[in-house]
Protein backbone atom coordinates (compact mmCIF):
# COMPACT_ATOMS: atom_id res chain seq x y z
CA UNK A 1 0.00 0.00 0.00
CA UNK A 2 1.60 3.51 -0.84
CA UNK A 3 2.33 5.25 2.21
CA UNK A 4 1.21 9.04 1.36
CA UNK A 5 2.46 10.10 4.94
CA UNK A 6 6.46 9.89 3.19
CA UNK A 7 5.27 11.04 -0.25
CA UNK A 8 4.34 14.11 1.48
CA UNK A 9 7.93 15.26 2.11
CA UNK A 10 9.89 13.47 -0.49
CA UNK A 11 7.95 15.31 -3.53
CA UNK A 12 8.72 18.70 -2.81
CA UNK A 13 12.04 17.34 -1.13
CA UNK A 14 13.19 15.99 -4.00
CA UNK A 15 11.45 18.73 -6.22
CA UNK A 16 13.95 20.84 -4.49
CA UNK A 17 17.06 18.82 -5.18
CA UNK A 18 16.30 18.28 -8.92
CA UNK A 19 15.72 22.41 -9.34
CA UNK A 20 19.46 22.51 -7.51
CA UNK A 21 20.94 21.19 -10.58
CA UNK A 22 18.84 23.69 -13.40
CA UNK A 23 19.26 27.36 -11.56
CA UNK A 24 19.50 28.98 -14.73
CA UNK A 25 16.78 27.14 -16.72
CA UNK A 26 13.63 29.85 -14.95
CA UNK A 27 10.79 27.94 -17.27
CA UNK A 28 11.63 24.50 -16.51
CA UNK A 29 12.19 25.03 -12.56
CA UNK A 30 8.35 26.55 -12.91
CA UNK A 31 7.11 23.79 -14.75
CA UNK A 32 8.54 21.62 -12.14
CA UNK A 33 7.06 23.54 -9.49
CA UNK A 34 3.92 23.43 -10.59
CA UNK A 35 3.81 19.55 -10.82
CA UNK A 36 5.51 18.93 -8.08
CA UNK A 37 2.75 20.97 -6.42
CA UNK A 38 0.05 19.17 -8.00
CA UNK A 39 1.10 15.79 -7.38
CA UNK A 40 2.05 17.20 -3.75
CA UNK A 41 -1.74 17.81 -3.48
CA UNK A 42 -3.45 15.08 -4.60
CA UNK A 43 -1.29 13.25 -2.62
CA UNK A 44 -2.27 15.09 0.72
CA UNK A 45 -5.90 14.79 -0.40
CA UNK A 46 -5.43 10.78 -0.27
CA UNK A 47 -4.07 11.55 2.56
CA UNK A 48 -6.53 13.09 4.50
CA UNK A 49 -9.23 10.58 2.69
CA UNK A 50 -7.06 7.69 3.59
CA UNK A 51 -6.45 9.07 7.83
CA UNK A 52 -10.42 9.74 7.81
CA UNK A 53 -10.98 6.10 6.40
CA UNK A 54 -8.58 3.89 8.18
CA UNK A 55 -7.43 6.41 10.96
CA UNK A 56 -4.14 7.92 11.92
CA UNK A 57 -1.63 6.51 9.61
CA UNK A 58 1.98 6.24 10.75
CA UNK A 59 5.47 4.99 9.49
CA UNK A 60 8.28 3.52 11.50
CA UNK A 61 11.11 5.08 9.84
CA UNK A 62 14.37 2.41 9.65
CA UNK A 63 12.26 -0.38 10.99
CA UNK A 64 12.47 0.79 14.48
CA UNK A 65 9.22 0.70 16.47
CA UNK A 66 8.33 3.92 18.71
CA UNK A 67 8.97 4.97 20.93
CA UNK A 68 12.88 4.32 20.06
CA UNK A 69 12.96 5.17 16.38
CA UNK A 70 12.12 7.90 13.79
CA UNK A 71 8.05 8.15 13.53
CA UNK A 72 5.93 10.50 11.09
CA UNK A 73 2.46 10.68 12.27
CA UNK A 74 -0.58 11.79 10.09
CA UNK A 75 -3.98 12.65 11.80
CA UNK A 76 -6.60 14.11 11.26
CA UNK A 77 -4.87 17.81 12.31
CA UNK A 78 -1.84 17.00 10.30
CA UNK A 79 -3.52 15.79 7.58
CA UNK A 80 -5.82 19.12 6.91
CA UNK A 81 -2.70 21.25 7.80
CA UNK A 82 -0.89 19.68 5.04
CA UNK A 83 -3.53 19.66 2.78
CA UNK A 84 -3.89 23.47 3.61
CA UNK A 85 -0.18 24.03 2.82
CA UNK A 86 -0.60 21.89 -0.81
CA UNK A 87 -3.35 23.95 -1.60
CA UNK A 88 -1.62 27.69 -0.66
CA UNK A 89 2.02 27.00 -2.54
CA UNK A 90 -0.09 26.54 -5.46
CA UNK A 91 -1.50 30.19 -5.93
CA UNK A 92 1.91 31.71 -4.46
CA UNK A 93 4.14 29.83 -6.98
CA UNK A 94 2.05 30.95 -9.79
CA UNK A 95 2.16 34.80 -8.28
CA UNK A 96 5.79 34.51 -8.54
CA UNK A 97 6.35 33.87 -11.63
CA UNK A 98 5.22 37.26 -12.31
CA UNK A 99 6.37 38.94 -9.60
CA UNK A 100 9.76 37.43 -7.81
CA UNK A 101 11.92 38.30 -11.02
CA UNK A 102 14.06 35.95 -13.35
CA UNK A 103 17.24 37.24 -11.53
CA UNK A 104 16.06 36.12 -7.94
CA UNK A 105 15.02 32.94 -9.80
CA UNK A 106 18.00 32.23 -11.14
CA UNK A 107 19.61 32.20 -7.68
CA UNK A 108 17.33 28.87 -6.67
CA UNK A 109 14.89 30.49 -5.32
CA UNK A 110 12.33 27.57 -6.14
CA UNK A 111 14.63 24.73 -4.60
CA UNK A 112 15.06 27.11 -1.35
CA UNK A 113 10.79 27.48 -1.40
CA UNK A 114 10.06 24.10 -1.63
CA UNK A 115 13.13 22.95 1.58
CA UNK A 116 10.95 25.24 3.44
CA UNK A 117 7.44 23.43 2.19
CA UNK A 118 9.06 20.16 3.32
CA UNK A 119 10.44 21.93 6.61
CA UNK A 120 6.57 22.68 7.30
CA UNK A 121 5.18 19.38 6.66
CA UNK A 122 7.75 17.20 8.38
CA UNK A 123 6.91 19.63 11.75
CA UNK A 124 3.37 18.62 11.12
CA UNK A 125 3.43 15.02 10.74
CA UNK A 126 6.19 14.39 13.01
CA UNK A 127 5.58 12.21 15.77
CA UNK A 128 8.41 12.82 18.26
CA UNK A 129 9.84 16.15 19.23
CA UNK A 130 14.00 15.98 18.89
CA UNK A 131 12.52 15.74 15.22
CA UNK A 132 9.96 18.23 15.48
CA UNK A 133 13.23 20.58 16.25
CA UNK A 134 14.79 18.99 13.21
CA UNK A 135 11.95 19.86 10.78
CA UNK A 136 12.00 23.29 12.47
CA UNK A 137 15.67 24.08 11.77
CA UNK A 138 14.69 22.96 7.88
CA UNK A 139 12.25 25.56 7.25
CA UNK A 140 13.84 28.12 9.50
CA UNK A 141 17.49 27.55 7.14
CA UNK A 142 15.50 28.37 4.75
CA UNK A 143 13.21 31.01 5.80
CA UNK A 144 16.83 32.58 6.13
CA UNK A 145 17.55 32.18 2.60
CA UNK A 146 14.52 33.19 1.43
CA UNK A 147 14.16 36.68 3.58
CA UNK A 148 17.59 38.21 2.00
CA UNK A 149 16.95 37.07 -1.48
CA UNK A 150 17.97 39.61 -3.11
CA UNK A 151 20.10 41.25 -0.99
CA UNK A 152 18.04 44.66 -1.11
CA UNK A 153 19.01 46.66 1.99
CA UNK A 154 16.09 46.59 4.43
CA UNK A 155 15.90 42.97 3.58
CA UNK A 156 19.55 42.46 4.63
CA UNK A 157 18.70 44.81 8.08
CA UNK A 158 15.55 42.95 9.37
CA UNK A 159 17.00 39.07 8.20
CA UNK A 160 19.63 40.26 11.58
CA UNK A 161 17.03 40.59 13.85
CA UNK A 162 15.27 37.53 12.53
CA UNK A 163 17.82 35.02 12.42
CA UNK A 164 19.15 36.17 15.95
CA UNK A 165 15.17 35.51 17.51
CA UNK A 166 15.13 32.37 16.08
CA UNK A 167 18.82 30.93 16.84
CA UNK A 168 18.05 31.98 20.67
CA UNK A 169 14.19 30.21 20.32
CA UNK A 170 16.36 26.89 18.74
CA UNK A 171 18.61 27.32 21.55
CA UNK A 172 15.96 27.22 24.04
CA UNK A 173 13.81 24.26 22.14
CA UNK A 174 16.76 21.99 22.64
CA UNK A 175 17.36 23.29 26.43
CA UNK A 176 13.35 22.38 26.66
CA UNK A 177 13.90 19.03 24.80
CA UNK A 178 16.74 17.93 27.29
CA UNK A 179 14.87 19.18 30.10
CA UNK A 180 11.70 16.78 28.95
CA UNK A 181 14.01 13.63 28.65
CA UNK A 182 15.51 14.10 31.69
CA UNK A 183 12.39 14.68 33.42
CA UNK A 184 10.07 11.90 31.64
CA UNK A 185 12.97 9.11 29.82
CA UNK A 186 11.21 9.85 25.92
CA UNK A 187 10.76 12.27 23.40
CA UNK A 188 8.22 10.45 21.34
CA UNK A 189 5.18 12.46 21.39
CA UNK A 190 3.15 9.51 22.55
CA UNK A 191 5.13 8.25 25.06
CA UNK A 192 5.11 11.40 26.18
CA UNK A 193 1.62 11.85 26.53
CA UNK A 194 1.34 8.13 27.48
CA UNK A 195 3.78 8.49 30.94
CA UNK A 196 2.94 11.75 31.82
CA UNK A 197 -0.81 10.44 32.31
CA UNK A 198 0.03 7.72 34.46
CA UNK A 199 2.05 9.74 36.63
CA UNK A 200 -0.39 10.12 40.26
CA UNK A 201 1.42 13.04 41.18
CA UNK A 202 3.37 15.01 38.61
CA UNK A 203 6.10 16.88 39.44
CA UNK A 204 6.28 20.70 39.39
CA UNK A 205 8.86 20.34 36.97
CA UNK A 206 6.74 19.49 34.30
CA UNK A 207 4.59 22.74 34.83
CA UNK A 208 8.06 24.66 34.45
CA UNK A 209 9.06 22.59 31.28
CA UNK A 210 5.24 23.45 29.81
CA UNK A 211 5.76 26.64 30.07
CA UNK A 212 9.27 26.82 29.00
CA UNK A 213 7.39 25.30 25.34
CA UNK A 214 4.87 27.86 25.20
CA UNK A 215 7.71 30.71 24.93
CA UNK A 216 9.31 28.19 22.29
CA UNK A 217 6.44 27.78 20.04
CA UNK A 218 5.57 31.29 21.24
CA UNK A 219 8.27 32.58 19.53
CA UNK A 220 7.87 30.76 16.60
CA UNK A 221 3.99 31.48 16.45
CA UNK A 222 4.35 35.33 17.76
CA UNK A 223 2.81 35.29 20.51
CA UNK A 224 2.63 38.10 22.86
CA UNK A 225 5.24 39.43 23.98
CA UNK A 226 7.28 37.66 21.61
CA UNK A 227 5.70 38.53 18.26
CA UNK A 228 7.96 41.90 18.08
CA UNK A 229 10.34 40.35 15.59
CA UNK A 230 7.30 39.54 13.01
CA UNK A 231 6.16 43.30 11.61
CA UNK A 232 9.23 43.98 10.02
CA UNK A 233 10.38 40.90 8.82
CA UNK A 234 7.23 39.71 7.78
CA UNK A 235 7.11 42.75 5.16
CA UNK A 236 10.79 42.94 4.45
CA UNK A 237 10.75 40.37 1.45
CA UNK A 238 9.12 40.46 -1.88
CA UNK A 239 5.30 39.82 -1.72
CA UNK A 240 5.29 35.78 -2.53
CA UNK A 241 8.04 35.16 0.45
CA UNK A 242 5.80 37.05 2.46
CA UNK A 243 2.40 35.39 1.64
CA UNK A 244 4.94 31.90 2.33
CA UNK A 245 5.82 33.29 5.54
CA UNK A 246 2.28 34.87 6.58
CA UNK A 247 0.56 31.84 5.30
CA UNK A 248 2.68 29.18 6.91
CA UNK A 249 5.12 30.21 9.34
CA UNK A 250 3.31 30.81 12.78
CA UNK A 251 1.22 28.59 11.73
CA UNK A 252 3.59 25.68 12.39
CA UNK A 253 4.28 27.66 16.09
CA UNK A 254 0.77 27.68 16.75
CA UNK A 255 0.71 23.49 15.40
CA UNK A 256 3.07 22.58 17.54
CA UNK A 257 0.84 24.36 20.99
CA UNK A 258 -2.04 22.33 19.77
CA UNK A 259 -0.11 19.05 19.63
CA UNK A 260 1.59 19.99 22.82
CA UNK A 261 -0.76 21.04 24.79
CA UNK A 262 -3.77 18.79 23.96
CA UNK A 263 -1.76 15.20 24.22
CA UNK A 264 1.84 16.11 26.37
CA UNK A 265 1.01 19.00 28.89
CA UNK A 266 -2.24 18.10 29.86
CA UNK A 267 -1.72 17.60 33.84
CA UNK A 268 -2.54 20.61 34.86
CA UNK A 269 -4.49 22.78 32.65
CA UNK A 270 -6.18 24.65 35.39
CA UNK A 271 -2.88 26.73 35.12
CA UNK A 272 -0.92 26.15 32.66
CA UNK A 273 -4.26 26.64 29.97
CA UNK A 274 -4.99 29.47 31.69
CA UNK A 275 -1.77 31.37 31.01
CA UNK A 276 -2.68 30.23 27.61
CA UNK A 277 -5.97 31.91 27.13
CA UNK A 278 -4.41 35.21 28.77
CA UNK A 279 -2.03 35.05 26.19
CA UNK A 280 -4.40 34.53 23.73
CA UNK A 281 -6.23 37.04 24.97
CA UNK A 282 -3.18 40.25 25.04
CA UNK A 283 -1.79 38.73 21.60
CA UNK A 284 -5.00 39.80 19.82
CA UNK A 285 -5.41 42.99 22.09
CA UNK A 286 -1.80 44.36 20.92
CA UNK A 287 -2.09 42.93 17.40
CA UNK A 288 -5.40 44.81 16.84
CA UNK A 289 -3.93 47.97 18.48
CA UNK A 290 -0.94 47.87 15.85
CA UNK A 291 -2.97 47.30 12.58
CA UNK A 292 -5.27 50.01 13.66
CA UNK A 293 -2.11 52.01 14.66
CA UNK A 294 -0.18 51.47 11.55
CA UNK A 295 -0.75 53.76 8.20
CA UNK A 296 1.40 51.28 6.21
CA UNK A 297 -0.48 48.87 4.38
CA UNK A 298 2.11 46.12 4.93
CA UNK A 299 2.79 46.51 8.33
CA UNK A 300 -1.55 46.64 8.77
CA UNK A 301 -1.87 43.22 7.62
CA UNK A 302 0.84 41.94 9.11
CA UNK A 303 -0.11 42.28 12.47
CA UNK A 304 -3.60 41.17 11.64
CA UNK A 305 -1.86 38.13 11.59
CA UNK A 306 -0.48 38.43 15.15
CA UNK A 307 -4.29 38.90 15.76
CA UNK A 308 -5.34 35.42 14.25
CA UNK A 309 -2.97 33.41 16.36
CA UNK A 310 -4.47 35.02 19.46
CA UNK A 311 -7.91 33.94 18.40
CA UNK A 312 -6.83 30.28 17.41
CA UNK A 313 -4.75 29.76 20.35
CA UNK A 314 -7.64 30.87 22.99
CA UNK A 315 -9.76 28.29 21.11
CA UNK A 316 -6.90 25.72 22.47
CA UNK A 317 -7.00 27.04 25.74
CA UNK A 318 -10.46 26.35 26.13
CA UNK A 319 -9.64 22.13 26.24
CA UNK A 320 -13.46 22.12 24.41
CA UNK A 321 -14.86 20.64 21.41
CA UNK A 322 -16.46 23.56 19.94
CA UNK A 323 -13.45 25.62 20.72
CA UNK A 324 -10.90 23.25 19.21
CA UNK A 325 -13.01 22.74 16.16
CA UNK A 326 -13.45 26.35 16.13
CA UNK A 327 -9.60 26.97 15.86
CA UNK A 328 -8.95 24.28 13.23
CA UNK A 329 -11.21 25.95 11.26
CA UNK A 330 -9.76 29.00 12.09
CA UNK A 331 -6.24 28.06 11.25
CA UNK A 332 -7.29 26.79 7.96
CA UNK A 333 -9.22 29.84 7.03
CA UNK A 334 -6.15 32.02 8.16
CA UNK A 335 -3.86 29.92 6.02
CA UNK A 336 -5.86 30.59 3.06
CA UNK A 337 -6.95 34.14 3.34
CA UNK A 338 -3.61 35.46 4.89
CA UNK A 339 -2.11 34.47 1.53
CA UNK A 340 -4.52 35.50 -0.21
CA UNK A 341 -4.09 39.13 1.48
CA UNK A 342 -0.70 38.83 1.19
CA UNK A 343 -1.03 38.75 -2.65
CA UNK A 344 -3.41 41.60 -2.41
CA UNK A 345 -1.58 44.09 -0.45
CA UNK A 346 1.47 43.64 -2.30
CA UNK A 347 -0.43 43.75 -6.64
CA UNK A 348 -1.90 46.99 -4.20
CA UNK A 349 1.48 48.47 -3.98
CA UNK A 350 2.85 47.20 -6.96
CA UNK A 351 0.03 49.81 -8.98
CA UNK A 352 0.33 51.90 -6.21
CA UNK A 353 4.25 52.50 -6.29
CA UNK A 354 3.53 52.88 -2.40
CA UNK A 355 2.55 51.10 0.83
CA UNK A 356 1.60 54.41 3.18
CA UNK A 357 -2.26 55.31 2.66
CA UNK A 358 -1.60 58.79 2.66
CA UNK A 359 -0.29 58.66 -0.56
CA UNK A 360 -2.65 56.12 -2.27
CA UNK A 361 -6.20 56.44 -4.01
CA UNK A 362 -8.47 55.75 -6.36
CA UNK A 363 -6.68 52.32 -7.37
CA UNK A 364 -10.07 50.76 -8.58
CA UNK A 365 -10.88 53.18 -10.95
CA UNK A 366 -8.24 51.09 -12.89
CA UNK A 367 -7.98 48.05 -11.15
CA UNK A 368 -11.59 47.16 -10.41
CA UNK A 369 -10.87 43.44 -10.07
CA UNK A 370 -8.41 43.63 -7.66
CA UNK A 371 -10.23 46.18 -5.62
CA UNK A 372 -13.42 44.17 -4.95
CA UNK A 373 -10.93 40.94 -4.64
CA UNK A 374 -9.76 42.72 -1.84
CA UNK A 375 -13.31 43.52 0.05
CA UNK A 376 -14.29 39.96 -0.46
CA UNK A 377 -10.94 39.44 1.38
CA UNK A 378 -11.26 41.25 4.01
CA UNK A 379 -15.14 40.15 4.49
CA UNK A 380 -13.51 36.50 4.74
CA UNK A 381 -10.97 37.92 6.81
CA UNK A 382 -13.06 39.21 9.86
CA UNK A 383 -15.97 36.40 9.55
CA UNK A 384 -18.96 37.84 7.70
CA UNK A 385 -21.08 34.91 6.48
CA UNK A 386 -20.86 32.62 4.50
CA UNK A 387 -17.61 33.40 4.10
CA UNK A 388 -14.95 31.18 5.70
CA UNK A 389 -14.00 32.53 8.91
CA UNK A 390 -17.34 32.72 9.99
CA UNK A 391 -17.67 29.67 10.92
CA UNK A 392 -14.70 29.12 13.44
CA UNK A 393 -15.42 32.51 15.05
CA UNK A 394 -18.53 31.42 16.01
CA UNK A 395 -16.80 28.00 17.25
CA UNK A 396 -14.54 29.94 18.87
CA UNK A 397 -17.20 32.08 21.07
CA UNK A 398 -19.16 29.03 21.50
CA UNK A 399 -16.00 27.06 23.49
CA UNK A 400 -15.29 30.07 25.52
CA UNK A 401 -19.18 31.32 26.95
CA UNK A 402 -18.57 27.00 27.31
CA UNK A 403 -15.80 27.52 30.01
CA UNK A 404 -16.92 30.79 31.41
CA UNK A 405 -14.40 33.34 29.53
CA UNK A 406 -16.44 35.71 28.90
CA UNK A 407 -14.12 38.68 28.71
CA UNK A 408 -12.09 37.02 26.29
CA UNK A 409 -15.08 36.28 23.98
CA UNK A 410 -15.79 39.89 24.14
CA UNK A 411 -12.08 40.98 23.53
CA UNK A 412 -12.19 38.79 20.47
CA UNK A 413 -15.77 40.26 19.05
CA UNK A 414 -14.10 43.42 19.81
CA UNK A 415 -10.99 42.35 17.91
CA UNK A 416 -12.59 41.32 15.17
CA UNK A 417 -14.61 45.00 14.73
CA UNK A 418 -11.25 46.32 14.59
CA UNK A 419 -9.96 44.22 12.09
CA UNK A 420 -12.44 45.16 10.04
CA UNK A 421 -12.09 48.58 10.56
CA UNK A 422 -7.78 48.48 9.95
CA UNK A 423 -8.59 46.66 6.71
CA UNK A 424 -12.12 48.74 5.12
CA UNK A 425 -9.77 51.75 5.92
CA UNK A 426 -7.27 50.67 2.91
CA UNK A 427 -10.33 49.94 0.78
CA UNK A 428 -12.04 53.17 1.41
CA UNK A 429 -8.49 55.41 1.14
CA UNK A 430 -7.01 53.22 -0.97
CA UNK A 431 -8.83 51.77 -3.67
CA UNK A 432 -12.05 54.20 -3.40
CA UNK A 433 -10.21 57.12 -2.58
CA UNK A 434 -9.43 60.67 -4.42
CA UNK A 435 -7.09 59.10 -7.95
CA UNK A 436 -3.65 59.87 -7.02
CA UNK A 437 -1.61 58.51 -10.29
CA UNK A 438 -3.41 58.13 -13.68
CA UNK A 439 -3.31 54.84 -15.32
CA UNK A 440 -0.24 56.03 -17.22
CA UNK A 441 1.31 56.92 -14.42
CA UNK A 442 1.17 53.53 -12.33
CA UNK A 443 4.56 52.33 -11.43
CA UNK A 444 3.37 48.39 -12.23
CA UNK A 445 0.82 46.10 -13.65
CA UNK A 446 -1.17 43.76 -12.03
CA UNK A 447 -0.47 41.37 -15.45
CA UNK A 448 -0.29 37.76 -13.67
CA UNK A 449 -1.19 38.39 -10.62
CA UNK A 450 -4.69 38.44 -10.18
CA UNK A 451 -5.22 35.11 -11.21
CA UNK A 452 -3.43 33.44 -8.15
CA UNK A 453 -5.07 35.91 -6.27
CA UNK A 454 -8.57 34.33 -7.39
CA UNK A 455 -7.60 31.00 -6.70
CA UNK A 456 -7.39 31.60 -3.01
CA UNK A 457 -10.23 33.66 -2.69
CA UNK A 458 -12.24 31.12 -4.33
CA UNK A 459 -10.86 28.04 -2.05
CA UNK A 460 -12.11 30.95 1.01
CA UNK A 461 -15.74 31.09 -0.12
CA UNK A 462 -15.88 27.31 -0.97
CA UNK A 463 -14.62 27.08 2.44
CA UNK A 464 -17.48 28.91 3.88
CA UNK A 465 -20.36 27.46 1.63
CA UNK A 466 -18.73 24.19 1.51
CA UNK A 467 -18.38 24.25 5.85
CA UNK A 468 -20.83 21.09 6.10
CA UNK A 469 -18.53 18.91 3.91
CA UNK A 470 -15.47 19.68 5.76
CA UNK A 471 -17.24 19.24 9.62
CA UNK A 472 -16.59 15.36 9.50
CA UNK A 473 -13.01 16.04 9.17
CA UNK A 474 -12.76 18.73 11.62
CA UNK A 475 -14.94 16.37 13.97
CA UNK A 476 -12.38 13.41 13.56
CA UNK A 477 -9.34 15.52 14.62
CA UNK A 478 -10.60 17.29 17.32
CA UNK A 479 -11.84 13.76 18.65
CA UNK A 480 -7.83 12.81 19.09
CA UNK A 481 -7.64 16.28 20.74
CA UNK A 482 -10.60 15.65 23.13
CA UNK A 483 -9.12 11.87 23.59
CA UNK A 484 -5.40 11.66 23.42
CA UNK A 485 -5.35 8.34 24.17
CA UNK A 486 -6.45 7.59 20.52
CA UNK A 487 -3.47 9.00 19.55
CA UNK A 488 -1.00 7.55 21.96
CA UNK A 489 -2.35 3.87 21.25
CA UNK A 490 -2.46 4.10 17.03
CA UNK A 491 1.16 4.83 17.62
CA UNK A 492 2.39 3.17 20.26
CA UNK A 493 0.28 -0.07 20.10
CA UNK A 494 0.86 -2.82 17.22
Amino acid sequence: MTNYVIWTLLIPLLAGIIMLFIPQRVILQRTISIIASIILLINTVLLVFQIQTDGIQKMELGGWAPPFGIILVGDMLSGLLVLTTALVIIPILIYSFSSIGVEREKKYYYSIFFFLVTGVLGAFLTGDLFNMFVFFEVFLLSSYVLIVHGSTQKQLRESFKYVLINILSSALFVIGVAYLYAVIGTLNMAHLGERIASLTEPAPILTVIALMFLIIFGLKGAIFPLYFWLPASYTAPPTAIGALFGALLTKVGIYAIFRTYSIIFVHDPAYTHTVLGVLAALTMIFGVIGAVAHKDVTKILVYNVIVAVGFVLFGVSTMTEAGYQGAIYYVIHDMIIKAALFLLIGALVTVGGTKYLKQMGGIIKYHPALGWLFLVAVFALVGIPPLSGFIGKVLLIQGGTTVGDYWIVFLMMVASLLVLYSMIRIFLQGFYGKSVLSSKEEHGTTKGLLFPISLLIALSVLLGIGAEFLYPFVQTATEVLLQPELYINAVLKE
